[in-house]
């Protein structure tokens, strides 16, 4: 069998492919002989149908369509190993099914044409020696403070007051409904989906929306009162983002926080240690590791972005859309696992501009793979057996009683090791310029994507 090949953009490659005479001659005489055998007749035994009358009754464009069909799938197959293709996905010929049908005569030299997938050419440029800007995480010893603060928050026992008015930092247990304003100010319709009973405010900076903590701060038990907040732009319920909304108030109990003091004792209910001493230590390695870790990731993120604009490659559609399949999946796992419903989200109209909207995130993944694995291959960079088994050992531990493919998981174990492995040589090989944290500028997003949209309207509540 004869093959020609043609290099076509977004990695695929095109076949010329020339069947011999008597290999479309045998394709078609043993589709018919399956037939013979297969097919019953009124009046004939099975396998005992003539086959001129099983033809004439069949049809012969069905017969050489089905014939037809045996051929295309055996040469491309063979002419795919022939030339020793790493090919993705299916096929496409040329020209139309319908129209090789009428060109194909068994017993004769058959000429078709396919196109086929294959895996992108990786070639690397400027990748020892990188020179980037990376943020610098420096441990703040104020975390630590911040930290046992919020703990002595958390444990604080909630001790009611009844003979004064609320202050701030108490926690006032209100009846609350929202009204929209007049363009006077005055109270106007009711809001139906901001109203609470038995509500727990906090009443301390940035618990509740603007004004709502000023305004109670100072009501009495059983007071009722009007109060002027206003709502962010981005608040998730679109009938009140950014309007200033009268909240009609009534505080029912009023609390006030007794802290415990910071000592000994503290630290043994709060954490394993005995001492607060010993408390401190841990949390202090803790951040310091934690701050490392962050300027690490910022340098591999930087990296990776320095490498992602250095070298650019086409990338097959089927790779893209499987991708971006899975990105989608997996959006859709993690909002599940927040308790949300993603039925509202993920329908049959909604799917395509879904897609639309993972597809750059989906290309930059594919890309940051094939990255990683070509300078794997060119440095001989590959996981350690040990650390391999036990990050294997742990994601199965982590994943016991949920049905998972050993063999993927293994796969997804042996990319995250070796990306690991490629970044910590390419640290070591770069020239990195730290820099304070928050001096980078970011990459501006084009617009909210409709999965953190649905994502924050699904999350939007009744708090105020």
């Amino acid at each position: 069998m004869k093959v020609t090949q043609e290099k076509l953009p977004d990695s695929q490659v095109g076949l010329n492919i020339e069947v011999p005479a008597d290999q479309s001659q045998r394709i078609y005489e043993r589709v018919v002989q399956n037939l013979v055998k297969t097919t019953r007749l009124p009046g004939f035994r099975p396998g005992k149908v003539p086959r001129q009358i099983l033809i004439k009754q069949l049809g012969p464009s069905r017969v050489k369509a089905m014939a037809l069909e045996e051929l295309l799938k055996e040469s491309i197959e063979k002419a795919i190993e022939q030339e020793n293709l790493d090919v993705l996905g299916n096929y496409d010929i040329k020209p139309s099914f319908e129209e090789l049908v009428e060109q194909f005569t068994p017993g004769e030299i058959f000429n078709f044409a396919a196109t086929v997938d294959v895996e992108p050419e990786v070639i690397l440029t400027a990748y020892q020696e990188l020179s980037i800007q990376a943020e610098e995480t420096v441990f703040d010893p104020q975390a630590v403070e911040d930290w046992l603060e919020q703990r002595r928050e958390q444990v604080a026992d909630l001790v009611p007051v009844e003979d004064r008015p609320a202050q701030k930092d108490d926690v006032a247990i209100i009846d609350f409904q929202g009204y929209l304003t007049t363009e006077t100010g005055e109270k106007g319709e009711a809001i139906a989906e901001v109203k609470g009973s038995d509500f727990k405010a906090e009443l301390s900076d940035g618990k509740l929306v603007e004004g709502m903590a000023e305004g109670i701060t100072g009501m009495n038990l059983e007071e009722t009162k009007d109060v002027t907040a206003q709502f962010p732009a981005d608040y998730p319920l679109e009938s009140v983002a950014g309007q200033k909304v009268v909240f009609e108030v009534t505080l029912k109990e009023l609390k006030t926080k007794e802290l415990p003091d910071l000592d000994d004792d503290f630290a043994a209910e709060v954490s394993e240690f005995e001492t607060l001493e010993e408390l401190r230590e841990s949390l202090t390695q803790g951040y310091q590791e934690e701050a490392e870790q962050a300027t690490t990731n910022s340098i591999h993120e930087a990296i990776i972005e320095k490498l992602l604009e250095l070298n650019d490659f086409p990338l097959p559609e089927v790779l893209i859309q499987e991708e971006s399949n899975r990105v989608l999946q997996q959006t859709a796992m993690q909002m599940e696992q927040m308790g949300l419903d993603i039925r509202a989200l993920f329908t049959q109209e909604n799917l395509p501009r879904l897609r639309e909207n993972a597809r750059p995130e989906a290309i930059r993944l594919i890309k940051q793979e094939l990255i990683m694995s070509k300078i794997a291959e060119l440095e001989e960079l590959k996981p350690e057996e040990a650390a391999l088994e036990e990050r294997f050992k742990e994601l199965s531990r982590q994943l016991q009683g949920e049905s998972i493919d050993p063999t993927k998981l293994f796969s997804l174990v042996y990319s995250q090791l070796r990306t690991e492995k490629v970044l910590e040589w390419l640290q070591e090989k770069a020239t990195v310029e730290l820099v304070p944290k928050g001096t980078l500028k970011p990459l501006e997003e084009e617009g909210e994507s409709e999965e953190a949209e649905a994502t924050e309207e699904a999350t939007a509540t009744e708090t105020v």
